[in-house]
């Protein structure tokens, strides 16, 4: 009976090792990662894209809406790195397979995205529209810059 009670207790050990190990896995299947990241950059790019009519003059500038779309972009534009796991180059996805083989420089590429936008969201909140309408475009030279060299079209 104690040999019993030993092994039930290792058996409840190793489950409880195993469950933590798997609440610690950021996903539970690669095809989650590959979505998550897609959500995260759709919902980056609304948006963003609310942005674009406002710079060509074709809607007003709102300061408080363009700051209001602008945080909401900044914010998501820090998600999606965490959705390019191992395997997750497979499946419904346009990731090229350089962002594994050159990570380096897909990591940088990431990393510029994200300093321009925030650099946007300065521009925002201090209300210049010419200091928005010119941000606006060097975040978009970064994105297209991505997608260029780590996107299938």
């Amino acid at each position: 009976m104690h040999s019993l009670l030993k092994m039930f207790l290792g058996l409840a050990l190793m489950a409880g090792f195993a469950g933590a190990a798997q609440a610690q896995a950021p996903f539970g299947k690669v095809e989650d990662a590959v979505k998550y990241r897609k959500n995260a950059l759709f919902v980056m790019s609304q948006h963003f894209g609310r942005l674009g009519p406002v710079v060509k003059g074709e809607r007003p500038y709102d300061k408080d809406e363009v700051a209001k779309n602008v945080a909401i972009a900044e914010q998501m534009s820090k998600l999606p790195w965490a959705g390019f796991v191992a395997g997750s180059d497979k499946g419904d996805t346009r990731a090229k397979p350089e962002i594994w083989s050159d990570a380096a420089k897909f990591k940088a590429a990431g990393e510029k995205m994200e300093q321009e936008m925030s650099k946007l969201s300065q521009a925002a909140k201090g209300g210049d529209l010419n200091a928005v309408k010119a941000q606006f475009g060097e975040v978009g030279k970064a994105c297209k810059g991505c997608h260029d060299a780590y996107r299938k079209e």
